[in-house]
């Protein structure tokens, strides 16, 4: 049986949306947007409107929608709340649906509108997305959302991770140097994950704004069975 191809992504600059309109894509943006998302629907959020620009967020807000808005991790004084994964709890998400834009991810999302599918991944629905990825007749390419289209370290170890996993099913098999380079990087970081997170720029980032109290959550493996998954423009949960 061929084996289904598995490419990973380090950075939106390289992203060529071309090359994958057959491909699930997976967007990692473990610091902080892909671990809310996964939260939010965790929590019972109904659907997630992904924008980009902020004139759009400020638009939907007029409409009576609820914002969850942020740029360099600071919300945004119109929206509602920030992509803090700890923002996105049931009293606030059950059964909504929220418009959301970021610094990274958000913009990345609507970036590979052209996939065969967009999916949301993170260390909180691993398991799951695994395993459903296992299950789907479709090449992947996993996209780290990095930082202002850097490579970034705890995007592309968590892409290690999800790689790591997907070829041990032997559905898949890879000649991408980023996808061996991602792996190589779990191995390296995942005895003390927590330790080696610590040491990257974003989590620096977060540290000097005091918002990096989530840190020890986006980290967390297997926190919900929810894959937030793009239909029509809208992120619906299966």
């Amino acid at each position: 049986m061929e084996k289904r191809k598995l490419e990973t992504c380090f950075s939106p600059a390289l992203f060529e949306a071309d090359c994958h309109t057959d491909s699930i894509v997976v967007i990692i943006d473990v610091l902080r947007a892909s671990s809310a998302i996964c939260n939010a629907f965790a929590n019972g959020a109904a659907s997630i409107i992904p924008v980009a620009e902020i004139e759009e967020a400020k638009m939907y807000k007029s409409k009576g929608y609820l914002v969850a808005a942020e740029r360099d991790g600071f919300i945004l004084d119109f929206a509602d709340f920030g992509n803090s994964p700890f923002n996105f709890t049931k009293e606030k998400v059950k059964g909504k649906t929220i418009v959301y834009s970021t610094t990274n991810g958000t913009s990345l999302i609507n970036l590979t509108r052209a996939a065969y599918m967009t999916v949301i991944g993170s260390f909180l629905n691993i398991g799951a997305l695994t395993e459903w990825l296992i299950k789907q007749d479709r090449n992947v390419l996993l996209v780290c959302a990095g930082w202002k289209n850097r490579f970034n370290l705890e995007d592309t170890v968590c892409a290690g991770a999800i790689a790591k996993i997907l070829m041990e099913s032997n559905v898949f098999g890879t000649i991408c140097d980023s996808t061996l380079a991602s792996i190589d990087l779990w191995i390296l970081a995942s005895p003390d994950l927590h330790g080696y997170i610590d040491k990257s720029a974003q989590r620096s980032r977060l540290r000097d704004k005091n918002l990096d109290d989530c840190i020890e959550f986006c980290l967390t493996p297997d926190f919900t069975d929810k894959i937030p998954v793009m239909k029509n423009g809208v992120l619906v949960s299966v």
